[in-house]
């Protein structure tokens, strides 16, 4: 039998790009001593002759001095940091290099482009080389395949040998770490790469972990390939066809920017990571650009649909993504983004800010009703960020006033399912100051509100969770499913993590009637909502909080959580958050664990193992102020937080956290609060982030939201999800014996109880 060599799987997948349309060339083919000369040595990254001819096809308008400057910048463009080189060059590749010429009028500015971005691409060249030596600083290196385009290398391949088992796909994402050091003027220009043994197949960029190198699990978007079939052609065939690879360069390629401090050296920096979008988010969007455009056309129903993407699967990333593209697309656009939380509209505002170059504008947020009104006062153009609540009528008005009846609004509602609709009128009664009933006002939900506000806009919906099957006013607003990506997809794509649930203390058990609303009643009571609602809501939950936060309750929990997660530690390593039912909860519960854990708490803000994130003002308790922050304040700690190496290692929350904040190194949810329904699935999601090895994330149940997991997963299933929102540890504790059975009866009548003793 002829065993499978590297070069076999070389061949197989030159083949495959060679049938996409690719053009191949042996690498000593075009050297500069070779049959096909394109290079002047081995130092030589780009084919500057293809480079040259392709910059002349696109810009037949720039005269040809221009066009040469344009040359000689890309070719100039490394610098000792790379990634910042990369990030430049990669910003002369989809906006075009800046060049100035003399005219007529004097000094003319312009942009020379370097890959034809038209329907068609016909303007471009594509090339693929294999064993393509590269000589930098005495060293010497031949990367398996370089794909070019107009004699760009800007996508790099490494193969390893399906045969060899030590020869794994994680070996050529080292491979790909090694070049960075050995060739760095390589990845000056590099956009992705792909790492394959022939079978596994992820990609990813420069500066991904290998836990983000991810799969392609489709060709085109409409099937999942079959298992059966090859990971590597599914992803060549899947990106690498010429319309894809050009979208993906174009639309699909961000620098996010996150500002961090040094622990050792206190000093603030810029921390940048190149992503892609994976599969389902490229698809996603397209889809969801194609409904856009039929639904904002003049006689479409304003009604672009809904995605719906499980939490920790790159939702934010993806509405940027749409954001970019659309704004191409419809011809500049205004945008609306719109959330029902202050502290989920900053961090959402927060993604699009750092991914300013790619959206090629600034977002803004909108103050006030004034404000938003003012920011939608242009003809096209612009990122608006703004909450739901601004959409409410203020005083005696009856109906909320125009702001703007141009039809070029999209308007992008986050977790569409929680605010985002409901046009029925609804009668309630009008009180006076002493309780008497004085007489009815009819009310509307927001959806009416907006639409009343914005009534040429379209609408498209992004939600972490289902929409339920009954809930008939979300498809009223947005209308139907664009595209889902469940829990079962994200967790085998390696997307997230799997979650884990385990019951423990829950000595308070609610009646249902008590729990079927409460959940609303808390949600409404969350940091910023309207006091109207606040008011009406604190009555009937403040006897279930006095029982959840007794003394002695707390004292158990405490002492209970801080046992689990140090034993926790020893196992796996990575930090926890906390849900209290309350503010006064959550202090009291902090005040608890500090009495057991004194070394644990430091009053300085950059110091100490465990804070309480709340909102607050000078009016609240005395014990309540060392905890309540200001927004940049909170921020900082939520960075402490992120950071791995950082100190904080657990927080104690209400509300705030438990929707859009990110945390890849967090991996234990403590549960002290009732939840259900949407609100429920998004906290828990906390923990289900990828990072390094980290196995699954874990909730940790000490209030009895068993039951309403299960309701969750009833609602999930009914809405096409496939999945397990949680696992329940016992039934992983079951797996795991029965499998130690069965190696118990492989190794049975030989004495292997050395093992254990044996030194490491």
């Amino acid at each position: 039998m002829t065993k499978i060599a590297e070069s076999h799987i070389e061949e197989l997948a030159i083949a495959e790009i060679e049938s996409l349309g690719w053009q191949y060339f042996y690498g000593p083919q075009i050297a500069f001593d070779g049959e096909f000369p394109e290079r002047d040595n081995f130092q030589d990254i780009i084919l500057k002759e293809r480079l040259r001819q392709a910059i002349a096809r696109i810009n037949v308008d720039v005269p040809y001095p221009a066009q040469d400057e344009a040359l000689q910048k890309v070719l100039r463009i490394g610098t000792s940091d790379l990634l910042k080189s990369n990030e430049d060059f990669h910003n002369y590749l989809v906006n075009g290099v800046d060049v100035e010429y003399d005219s007529e009028n004097g000094t003319s500015g312009d942009k020379v482009f370097l890959l034809d971005f038209c329907p068609g691409g016909t303007g471009n060249e594509f090339l693929c080389v294999n064993q393509f030596t590269i000589i930098e600083s005495n060293k010497n290196k031949r990367p398996d395949i370089i794909l070019f385009i107009n004699g760009i290398p800007l996508i790099m391949i490494e193969l390893k040998n399906p045969g060899d088992e030590k020869a794994t796909v994680k070996k050529a994402y080292t491979q790909f770490m090694n070049y960075k050091d050995a060739i760095p003027s390589l990845f000056y220009y590099n956009a992705l790469l792909l790492a394959t043994d022939g079978l596994e197949a992820k990609t990813g960029t420069l500066t991904s972990a290998f836990t983000r190198f991810m799969a392609r699990k489709t060709k085109d978007g409409k099937r999942e390939a079959s298992h059966l079939e090859s990971q590597m052609i599914t992803l060549i065939v899947g990106m690498l066809n010429k319309e894809t690879v050009i979208d993906l360069l174009r639309h699909f390629i961000v620098f996010e920017k996150t500002t961090k401090e040094d622990l050792a050296t206190k000093q603030i920096f810029v921390d940048t990571e190149k992503k892609v979008a994976a599969y389902h988010q490229y698809y996603a969007v397209n889809k969801a650009i194609q409904s856009s455009i039929i639904a904002s056309e003049e006689y479409g129903n304003r009604k672009a649909g809904v995605i719906w993407h499980t939490q920790g699967s790159g939702k934010s990333l993806s509405m940027v993504f749409y954001a970019v593209k659309l704004v191409l697309q419809l011809d500049n656009p205004t945008v609306v983004v719109i959330t029902d939380r202050n502290d989920l509209d900053d961090q959402l505002f927060d993604t699009f800010a750092v991914c300013r170059q790619l959206l090629r504008q600034d977002p803004s947020q909108a103050e006030n009703r004034e404000d938003l009104k003012s920011k939608l006062k242009v003809a096209g153009g612009g990122i608006v960020f703004t909450t739901v609540q601004k959409f409410f009528p203020e005083g005696e008005e009856e109906k909320f006033p125009l702001l703007s009846d141009r039809k070029n609004i999209i308007v992008i509602a986050d977790e569409a399912h929680r605010t985002q609709y409901g046009f029925e009128a609804k009668d309630t009664y009008v009180k006076d100051n002493e309780g008497n009933e004085i007489g009815t006002k009819t009310s509307y939900g927001f959806a009416k509100h907006m639409r009343d506000a914005l009534p040429g806009a379209t609408y498209i919906g992004f939600t972490g969770t289902p929409v339920e099957l009954t809930d008939r006013n979300t498809k009223t607003v947005f209308g139907d499913y664009i595209d889902i990506y469940d829990i079962q997809q994200a967790v085998d794509d390696g997307a997230t993590v799997r979650i884990y649930y385990e019951s423990r203390l829950a000595q308070v058990h609610l009646l249902e009637e008590k729990k079927d609303n409460i959940d609303d009643e808390l949600n409404i009571l969350a940091e910023d909502a309207a006091e109207y609602a606040v008011n009406n809501a604190k009555a009937k939950w403040t006897r279930i909080e006095a029982i959840v936060g007794q003394t002695n309750r707390l004292e158990a929990v405490a002492k209970d959580i801080v046992q689990h997660f140090e034993t926790r530690q020893q196992v796996f390593e990575g930090k926890a958050m906390i849900v209290a039912m309350s503010r006064r909860i959550a202090v009291s519960l902090f005040n608890e664990i500090i009495k057991l854990k004194p070394d644990w708490h430091n009053a300085d803000d950059d110091k100490g193992f465990i804070k309480v994130i709340m909102t607050g003002s000078s009016s609240d308790p005395k014990n309540f102020q060392p905890h309540i922050r200001n927004k940049e304040k909170r921020k900082a700690i939520g960075e402490r937080l992120k950071e791995p190496k950082d100190s904080l290692q657990i927080v104690i929350v209400r509300d705030m956290w438990l929707t859009g904040f990110d945390a890849p190194c967090l991996n234990t949810l403590y549960v002290d609060k009732p939840m259900k329904g949407h609100s429920l699935m998004q906290a828990i999601a906390r923990v289900n982030r990828v990072y390094k090895d980290k196995p699954g994330g874990l909730i940790v149940d000490y209030i009895g939201i068993a039951q309403d997991l299960r309701k969750a997963l009833a609602v999930y299933t009914e809405s096409g999800g496939a999945g397990k929102p949680t696992l329940d540890i016992d039934e992983a504790i079951n797996a795991m014996m029965e499998k130690l059975e069965v190696v118990r009866q492989i190794m049975h009548g030989y004495d292997y109880s050395t093992y254990f003793t044996a030194p490491l």
